[in-house]
């Protein structure tokens, strides 16, 4: 099947735009250089990342800045599913140029779901945050929008660990201490057989079910592997966003 023949599958997604993608791919060098002037950041198995074709990738969130660390650090371009609330000002504008696609989290949003759907159908990479929300990282929850989307395009589900994002203790928008070290572990990739229009809910959430076991069992595997431990729950009475 053709890109464009692809685009016309239902959901349709030649009714949007491919986010922008000259700033996400052209500054990522620069960015990571940045970075890494504060932080010790180390990718911890990228040949296990695709080189090629639609990928989502799935991250467990601990702190503010796994979004960029994403968008920066995965071995691929990742235009990131963000929420709405970023877009504004000065930031809101630099998100744009940096490809991240905005997401109303109150309610569904087909926009959001078809620009995903655009990346993954012309080859690139998706990222999304299962969890929802940020916290203890621990993946106790699992919505099913990585699902949704991988069950759509037929896209490899790459699972990220981020561990050192917020330190123990740390605020919902706290940054870890200059020089932390911060692990991004990518696990094993999980190939995904596209499922063909219409989809039944219980397709999505028997997928849903597996990614979440299997993004459990990675989790384990890189805090053994890197001896690490996540920072906990957020401090009591913060609430979760």
């Amino acid at each position: 099947m053709s890109a464009a023949s692809a685009h016309r599958e239902r959901p349709r997604s030649d009714v949007v735009r491919h986010p922008h993608r000259w700033l996400l791919h052209g500054a990522r060098p620069l960015c990571r250089w940045i970075i890494r002037r504060r932080y010790d950041v180390r990718v911890i198995h990228p040949e296990r990342f695709p080189s090629h074709g639609p990928v989502v990738v799935a991250g467990n969130h601990v702190g503010v800045i796994d979004g960029p660390l994403m968008a920066i650090f995965a071995p691929r371009p990742v235009h990131a599913l963000t929420k709405i609330e970023m877009f504004k000002g000065a930031l809101g504008g630099l998100l744009t140029a940096a490809g991240q696609i905005p997401l109303d989290r109150t309610a569904a949003d087909p926009g959001a779901v078809r620009a995903g759907i655009r990346v993954l159908r012309d080859g690139g990479a998706v990222g999304v945050f299962p969890e929802g929300t940020r916290g203890s990282g621990e993946m106790v929850s699992f919505q099913r929008g990585a699902a949704y989307l991988a069950l759509t395009t037929g896209a490899t589900v790459v699972p990220l660990t981020f561990i050192g994002s917020r330190e123990p203790g740390g605020s919902l928008n706290s940054l870890p201490r200059r020089r932390a070290r911060i692990d991004i572990v990518v696990g094993q990739p999980v190939p995904v057989t596209a499922v063909p229009w219409p989809r039944r809910v219980s397709q999505v959430a028997a997928l849903a079910d597996d990614l979440h076991q299997q993004m459990q069992s990675g989790l384990k595997d890189a805090l053994a592997e890197t001896g690490r431990s996540l920072p906990g729950p957020l401090p009591s009475g913060e609430p979760h966003e």
